[in-house]
């Protein structure tokens, strides 16, 4: 994957120094829909690997046999109903710096998924609030399309 450098946003301030503590606290793994998808995956008996580096994009969650990786998506920093939430980033403290980095994040997103595309994977990427609502209908959605990957490359 070519290398993209990282957007500079250190033009920007953060609103205040509570808000800027608060969202440098945000994980960027093991968060909690992560770890309630993971949990169900491993009630249903599957097998994966968790963070494989070697991978663009670290994936969240990785079937090597079946060549599937799943990104556990936040809402928020993902860019999730993206027109609407930005309309409301828009309205809200410090809008330029929030609409360039969520827009940074979607774009680096469909980077590495096409990279990981290119490289022979499949890729399946689902939202925290899809996770959480329903756990147990997003991990049957992952071993249907993990049972699909086998049988194609069987």
């Amino acid at each position: 994957m070519k290398k993209v450098p990282s957007p500079s946003f250190s033009a920007y301030k953060p609103a205040s120094l509570t808000s800027s503590r608060i969202k440098k606290e945000n994980r960027s793994v093991n968060t909690c829909h992560e770890l309630l998808l993971c949990r169900e995956l491993r009630r249903k008996g599957i097998l994966f690997q968790r963070h494989v580096s070697t991978l663009p994009g670290k994936p969240d969650i990785v079937f090597r046999r079946a060549r599937l990786v799943v990104f556990c998506d936040g809402d928020f920093w993902h860019g999730r109903r993206w027109s609407r939430l930005k309309l409301s980033l828009k309205k809200g403290v410090n809008s330029p710096y929030w609409i360039s980095k969520i827009a940074s994040n979607i774009q680096r997103d469909k980077r590495i998924s096409s990279s990981l595309r290119h490289l022979g994977w499949s890729v399946l990427r689902v939202w925290e609030t899809d996770i959480k609502n329903n756990p147990v209908a997003v991990a049957n959605h992952i071993m249907m399309r993990v049972s699909i990957r086998l049988t194609k490359l069987n």
